[in-house]
């Protein structure tokens, strides 16, 4: 059996358990979520339309605001009770902050931000990106169950999980927490990014890098952007120069994300960008440069200007 943590965001199930989700079945079909806060009513009827063999309510009124400290007793005592042979979860900014240390308390091995795993003559191979995503690794465990895991957001798709094959069953657990697991106090609750948007939401995101010359061109993706109905994004330079948000950048140091639909506009494809926005069902790039490494991982490619390109791409759709 595989344990699934589930995370939670104002009360409600984060999207990204879900591709922890997608993770774990390629291992076993047997996977129990856990989700944990005070009050986990919303987040487990979410959770109950997946395909899971349970889920449990870890409560107590000490977990209603997420704390380190708390968070990892309370799983350290559920998970010692259940003995999965894995835990999994999405590799969030929560997750960094507290599963090391839950594999720590347990005493077991880790490893995070998977973006694919394999299983050959019963041993689990887990890649992961290293060098701000220069260097793909793979990763084996050893030692006693369970290995702890966590997974890249993106990398496994959520939207291809199977339906539910019936009602889930849902039990109710008291966490076990002590005063001194209750010593830490937030300030404020927990948001993994300040943003107008959540990117890794989003079904459609037209994204603009170097190509498109200045801060002016922008309106042409955002034309573009406003007819697909999609979120705006973009490379790092772009960012760094402030044309757009920090918020709206993508790749190894912004937002990865996997979209149903991912237009890339005048992206060269540079490794620190790809590994933000692979994970996309469809990638559509347009590159004046016939040798773009996005067009490497593009499903369609159209080598051309993209100012004489977009601009018609919009008509046609406004004309629709």
């Amino acid at each position: 059996m595989i344990l699934l943590i589930a995370e939670t965001r104002d009360g409600q199930l984060n999207p990204t358990s879900l591709d922890a989700l997608a993770a774990a079945r390629v291992l076993d079909t047997d996977v129990t979520a856990v989700v944990v806060g005070a009050e986990t009513t919303a987040a487990a009827e979410a959770l109950g339309r997946a395909p899971l063999a349970g889920i449990i309510r870890l409560e107590h009124p000490g977990l209603a605001v997420y704390t380190a400290d708390a968070t990892v007793a309370a799983l350290a005592h559920l998970v010692t009770t259940v003995s999965p042979s894995h835990v999994f979860c999405a590799h969030t900014y929560q997750a960094r902050d507290y599963v090391p240390r839950l594999a720590a308390r347990l005493d077991r091995p880790i490893v995070t931000d998977c973006s694919s795993l394999s299983v050959a003559h019963g041993t689990v191979t887990f890649a992961r990106s290293i060098f701000q995503g220069k260097v793909t690794t793979d990763v084996t465990l050893e030692g006693a169950a369970p290995h702890v895991v966590t997974v890249q957001v993106g990398a496994f798709r959520a939207d291809a999980l199977p339906a539910a094959d019936g009602p889930v069953s849902v039990r109710t657990v008291a966490a076990q927490l002590t005063d001194r697991d209750l010593r830490q106090s937030a300030e404020r609750p927990f948001r993994e990014v300040r943003q107008e948007v959540n990117l890794a939401d989003a079904s459609r995101i037209v994204a603009a890098g170097r190509g498109i010359k200045e801060e002016a061109q922008l309106d042409v993706v955002r034309r573009l952007a406003s007819v697909l109905g999609a979120e705006v994004a973009a490379s790092r330079p772009l960012c760094d120069a402030g044309w757009l948000p920090m918020d709206r950048q993508i790749g190894s140091s912004g937002q990865t994300v996997a979209p149903q639909l991912y237009l890339a506009l005048g992206i060269s494809g540079a490794i620190q960008h790809i590994v933000g926005m692979k994970g996309s069902k469809t990638i559509v790039a347009i590159n004046k440069d016939a040798d773009a490494p996005i067009f490497e991982i593009a499903d369609y490619g159209i080598v051309g200007d993209l100012f004489e390109i977009v601009p018609a791409l919009v008509a046609a759709l406004e004309a629709r």
